[in-house]
């Protein structure tokens, strides 16, 4: 994936945690959060690995 693929998976589940989190789902909203960060942090260490 490049890195517009990674930027927008990562901001659709931003906003999706923060809609979420709006509407009073607070256990979605905290899934979605935590999964933006852990994607976001997988997709920084594969990004560091691929330098070949």
């Amino acid at each position: 994936m490049n890195d517009l693929k990674h930027d927008l998976v990562i901001g659709l589940l931003f906003i999706g945690g923060i809609w979420s989190f709006i509407s009073g789902q607070f256990i979605f909203s905290t899934i979605l959060f935590a999964g933006a960060a852990v994607y976001s942090n997988i997709a920084k260490r594969s990004d560091k690995t691929d330098l070949t």
